[in-house]
């Protein structure tokens, strides 16, 4: 034991195995240097770009790189498509990741409690998960907010409501296969209450595919903010590339950059959150560490 140094046991660690494995996968550097990307530029450009993305500045339908003044062109109204883009990005990345964030608290919760308590807990829940999980995830979410105001907040609520199943039944399968392991079996024998067993034993085991599925839940989250604002069931007076798609789909065939460019972004955050998803479940699952 003398002769293991601390330098080799935080090399050992889960973490730092998990991070070098991740820092091997050429695609999933990229995706995570794609998403920083366009968090900083989301969260600083407007600081930089200082544009009302609502006001018109120039002639409607100017092409992108005609005008110095509007680099990515106008819309339909006049308005400034690069504003658009750089303050659109703080509206759909927040609701993303709202929405993903209230898609993983309802989905441990309710995944815990069936995984470990079985029986009774476990056969309710299951079918409360299953009338969630069979309904139309976007017509439930489009019911949601035609009831309430259709701000940021409903819709990332919305959203997190109806796409918490799938992570519901994956916390049920780790705390089924956890529950019965010895280190649990010893917590309860020292008299931890099931309360500790649950969320300070078995949860942070069971963490890794959890953290997995709630990075692909941010990009879920994102095409159905797309979806709703697409659609005109998102926050008119908030600005998001949802929202720029759906009031210039009329004239795509006239102004293709009007629709493109915000569609490109959604696509680019999107397959950047995948990446980095996919690379998490190559770091924190040993079974794929070595392809």
């Amino acid at each position: 034991m003398s002769d293991i140094t601390t330098t080799e046991l935080v090399a050992e660690s889960p973490l730092s195995e998990a991070w070098a494995v991740f820092r091997r996968s050429g695609l999933a550097l990229f995706g995570l240097g794609l998403l920083l990307l366009i968090i900083i530029v989301s969260v600083v450009g407007p600081f930089i770009y200082v544009v009302d993305p609502f006001d018109i500045i120039w002639a409607p339908f100017t092409e992108p790189g005609v005008e110095a003044i509007v680099p990515l062109g106008t819309d339909q109204l006049g308005r400034d498509i690069l504003a658009g883009l750089i303050y659109g990005g703080n509206a759909t990345l927040l609701v993303g990741v709202s929405a993903a964030l209230i898609t993983v608290i309802i989905g441990i919760s309710i995944g815990a409690m069936a995984g470990f308590y079985g029986g009774l807990a476990d056969n309710i829940l299951m079918r409360v998960t299953e009338f969630f999980q069979v309904l139309p995830p976007l017509l439930f979410a489009m019911v949601l907010v035609t009831l309430f105001s259709p701000s940021l907040p409903i819709v990332a609520i919305a959203i997190g409501v109806v796409s918490w199943p799938a992570t519901a039944r994956l916390a049920r399968a780790e705390f089924i296969r956890i529950r019965n392991l010895e280190y649990v079996n010893a917590a309860r024998s020292i008299g931890s209450k099931n309360s500790r067993i649950i969320w300070r034993v078995i949860l942070p085991n069971a963490l890794p595919p959890l953290i997995v599925s709630s990075t692909l839940s941010v990009g879920i989250a994102i095409l159905f903010e797309a979806g709703l604002s697409f659609l005109g069931l998102s926050d008119p007076n908030v600005m998001s590339w949802g929202l720029m798609i759906g009031s210039g789909r009329e004239y795509i065939l006239d102004a293709w950059w009007v629709v493109t460019l915000p569609g490109a972004m959604i696509f680019l955050t999107v397959l950047s959150v995948s990446l980095v998803g996919d690379g998490l479940n190559d770091a924190f699952n040993p079974k794929l560490r070595e392809r």
